[in-house]
């Protein structure tokens, strides 16, 4: 019996080691235990949008903790990015993720084929060929920007019916950085957002021609504030509107103006005029490409989203978009509600209530170029980059 007993306790333990070994071999030929991140930033992470990327890092090293070694560069403008992505590819990086709009990094990507590169999409990626290693992904902001309207227009309904202004006061202001489609999709989102609520808001935009600059942006939300607008929202990198419209409020008795943010919330540097803010959430995609990497699967094969080829999205459906700090002391009673109600439709799928409606669009560049959006236009349907860049006639002027 006892041989018995010896025997099967054997026989259990070359199972046993068999098991364990097959597991190693697993682990040598599938899943690394160990990778090398890197990260290059435009800014750095004193600015909303650089902020709000790095967050994403954060996220990694909560999640992946020591199997995750995490290199930056910061304030690293486009045009100079060779050195520092050619650097932190040859310091072992097997993936490495970017916020800035350069073109180089495509064309850097093949000479380091063992590393993954991953951009914020900078431009039209359908029928674009590029390398294997290449990705971009971007989360579907004109969505946050079109909820960020409604709340925009619930505190102007708010104003009407207290008789701070009248319906034909109702003028929104924008600081915005370039007439990208990217820049001018999301205010016309905006602007649409606030007309679901109030029909007779109109929305005037002022470029600084730069993505950061706090004395020209907040110069600009000033400008817009002396010609009447009571809502200022942004498409740049600095907290300068964000103050401009806290000063207004507080060095001008009775003055009525409110705030609009992107990326990271202005709260606590605008507690009197700030409503809420929508944010792309880089953390989703980030994660999921960190994942892929560690279990040597391709990178579209593990994010969860719309998937074009090597290019990724999504909303709020996805949690790559969301609202925060909605400041109950300031926002029009209801206002949540109307979010509520606004974010399910678009987790339902209808994205397309955003860019529909009794409008012309025309193109700045070439002005005989319109677009009727009586049956709708449908934003990221084929990439991440937003496409729409019409101005709309009537609607929106655009500030000289």
């Amino acid at each position: 019996m006892k041989k018995v007993y010896i025997t099967v306790i054997l026989t259990c333990a070359v199972i046993l080691s068999g098991v364990i070994l097959c597991f190693k071999l697993m682990d040598l030929t599938g899943r690394k235990e160990h990778i090398t991140v890197g990260f290059i930033y435009d800014n750095d992470e004193s600015t909303p949008y650089t902020y709000n990327f790095s967050l994403a890092k954060d996220a990694i090293e909560k999640e992946y903790g020591d199997k995750v070694d995490i290199l930056t560069n910061s304030n690293v403008l486009d045009d100079e990015m060779e050195e520092p992505l050619r650097n932190l590819a040859r310091a072992g990086c097997d993936i490495i993720f970017f916020n800035g709009y350069s073109e180089l990094v495509p064309k850097l990507a093949p000479d380091y084929p063992d590393t993954q590169f991953c951009q914020a999409s900078y431009m039209d990626m359908e029928g674009v060929s590029v390398p294997d290693n290449y990705h971009t992904f971007k989360g579907e902001a004109y969505q946050g920007r079109y909820v960020s309207g409604i709340v925009a227009g619930m505190k102007i309904k708010e104003m009407i019916e207290n008789g701070s202004i009248t319906e034909n006061q109702a003028l929104v202001g924008f600081v915005a950085a370039f007439p990208t489609s990217e820049v001018i999709s999301g205010y016309t989102a905006f602007i649409l957002g606030v007309r679901s609520v109030v029909p007779t808001a109109v929305m005037r935009v002022c470029y600084t021609h730069t993505w950061s600059s706090y004395a020209q942006e907040k110069d600009a939300a000033e400008r817009l504030i002396n010609e009447g607008c009571v809502v200022i929202s942004q498409h740049t990198d600095t907290i300068g509107p964000a103050i401009a419209c806290e000063n207004a409020i507080n060095e001008t008795e009775g003055k009525e103006v409110y705030f609009v943010g992107n990326n990271q919330s202005m709260s606590e540097v605008a507690p009197g005029t700030s409503l809420v803010t929508s944010r792309i959430c880089w953390e989703p995609y980030i994660l999921s490409a960190v994942e892929a990497v560690m279990s040597n699967k391709k990178i579209e094969k593990v994010v969860v989203g719309n998937i074009h080829g090597s290019d990724a999205s999504a909303g709020f459906e996805r949690g790559w978009v969301e609202m925060i700090d909605l400041n109950l002391q300031v926002a029009a009673e209801g206002t949540q509600e109307a979010m509520n109600s606004a974010i399910e439709e678009f987790k339902k799928g209808n994205g397309n209530i955003v860019f529909k409606g009794d409008y012309i669009g025309v193109d700045p560049d070439n002005p005989s170029n319109t677009i009727d959006l009586t049956e709708g236009y449908v934003e990221n349907a084929h990439t991440s980059y937003p496409l729409f860049d019409y101005v709309l006639k009537d609607v929106i002027t655009i500030e000289e």
